[in-house]
């Protein structure tokens, strides 16, 4: 079964960390065919089919334990990474690199994630998924106070790691390749 990892925290505030290094810590683990896509922490793999919350708890202890950096992966396999891309309303009419999809680690706690969207007022549009939302960032990600809002509302109760649609499509790519 192929799968790709997006994995937090990877070259970002000081979590360093050279993507052959991560390659060879995951081959020696039973990861095969191991590829990674740019230098944040996505990994593409096959692995024998396991639910993906086992082979995410995997990747992090490895991480952690080879590297000493606390991360978190989602696990998605081929078939839910198009449905990802697919599910994202915004992707037709927003901008590639503000359209985002946050992978959480658990479902989405849709009542809650609703009652924020509904009253949140800033320029960005939020949509609900499965174990993901979606964000059109329409003024750009640095700009945005949708990240403090929700942590200030505590939307989201969860770990959660970020792509925009152009990452994710070159991702799907590279699988499909």
């Amino acid at each position: 079964m192929r799968y790709v990892a997006l994995l937090g925290s990877i070259n970002v505030g000081g979590n360093r960390l050279k993507m052959a290094e991560l390659r060879e810590a995951l081959e020696r683990e039973d990861f095969e065919e191991v590829e990674t896509v740019v230098a944040s922490g996505n990994v593409l793999f096959r692995h024998d089919e396991r639910p993906s919350d086992g082979l995410a708890e995997k990747i992090e202890y490895i991480v952690r334990d080879r590297f000493g950096i606390k991360s978190f992966a989602a696990v998605r396999s081929r078939d839910e990474l198009a449905a990802a891309i697919a599910d994202n309303p915004f992707r037709e009419d927003g901008e590639a690199k503000y359209v985002h999809t946050l992978f959480l680690d658990r479902p989405l706690d849709r009542e809650a994630f609703e009652a924020f969207a509904n009253s949140y007022t800033g320029p960005e549009r939020l949509a609900a998924g499965t174990r993901e939302f979606f964000v059109d960032y329409a003024e750009g990600v640095g700009r945005s106070g949708l990240d403090p809002a929700m942590t200030k509302a505590k939307v989201i109760k969860c770990r959660a790691t970020a792509r925009n649609v152009r990452s994710l499509q070159r991702i799907l790519d590279k699988m499909d390749a």
